[in-house]
């Protein structure tokens, strides 16, 4: 008996409870009604900004970032699974031409603003380029500089087999920039399209030097030898990297770029031999 009764007041205590909680929930409901808008919106926006990306990024970019790029293409691809990014390194005067001419490409990475601006001039970039890195001139030599050339003067002695860049590409414009800075005139045995192809010559061992970036000299390792010489501080190239404006895949290109801004992209960058901004 006494259980039983303890039991009713339980039981109708629970009733009272149930019908103020239902009550407080009608009122809740009541007053947020109103913001059920804003809070549909905040869940979209937070949804589209977590969207999982998708799609073949295509990348042209400047000879000398191969190393470095293809790293962090690597990471781009680990850390979104989904995603792909094919490269295509080359000179970056053909690679402007090659944009300007409707070549398809999501980012384009350039070796100098001259060359970017072939780009932008052309309206094929999506926004400002931003200079994510600079690079600057060393003389790359048979390993172990058989030749002792100890400066960019050095180069200019009969008998050497000189290679440079192409005029019309940034290492080829910075090399004749670093010569006029020191009074100097070179005649190379051969003009090269981009840098790497520069850099092989001496590596073939098929001439005694040429000049290069400081970052090929070190992807090279021990199959060259780096020689500083001070005009290179006059012919130091900033690389921009821009969106482009008919990109096929611009969330994933965008996310790409920056990665390649990012603290963990400059890392990467002057760890293969490039100065920051």
């Amino acid at each position: 008996m006494i259980r039983s009764v303890r039991r009713t007041h339980r039981i109708r205590r629970s009733a009272r409870v149930a019908g103020a909680g239902a009550a407080a929930l009608l009122a809740l409901n009541a007053c947020s009604s109103s913001d059920t808008g804003s809070d549909t919106d905040s869940a979209g926006a937070s949804s589209s900004s977590s969207a999982k990306l998708s799609g073949q990024v295509t990348v042209f970019a400047a000879a000398s970032l191969k190393e470095s790029f293809t790293t962090l293409g690597e990471t781009f691809e680990k850390r979104h699974p989904g995603t792909g990014v094919t490269f295509n390194f080359a000179g970056s005067d053909t690679l402007a031409a090659s944009i300007t001419g409707g070549a398809p490409a999501d980012v384009f990475a350039s070796a100098s603003p001259k060359t970017m601006a072939t780009v932008t001039d052309a309206g094929a970039a999506a926004g400002t380029p931003a200079t994510f890195v600079r690079n600057q001139l060393e003389i790359a030599t048979l390993p172990g500089n058989p030749e002792h050339i100890s400066s960019l003067k050095g180069l200019t002695e009969s008998g050497l087999k000189v290679v440079l860049c192409d005029k019309t590409v940034p290492c080829g414009a910075a090399a004749q920039k670093a010569l006029e800075a020191g009074g100097l005139e070179l005649t190379p045995v051969s003009y090269e399209q981009d840098v790497k192809a520069a850099l092989t010559k001496v590596e073939l061992k098929e001439a005694d030097a040429a000049v290069v970036y400081k970052t090929d000299v070190k992807a090279a390792g021990d199959k060259v030898t780096g020689v500083d010489f001070p005009e290179s501080a006059k012919a130091v190239n900033d690389y921009p990297i821009t969106l482009l404006k008919d990109a096929p895949h611009p969330d994933a290109a965008k996310a790409f770029i920056e990665l390649v801004k990012s603290a963990e992209g400059q890392r990467v960058l002057t760890g293969a031999g490039f100065r920051t901004p």
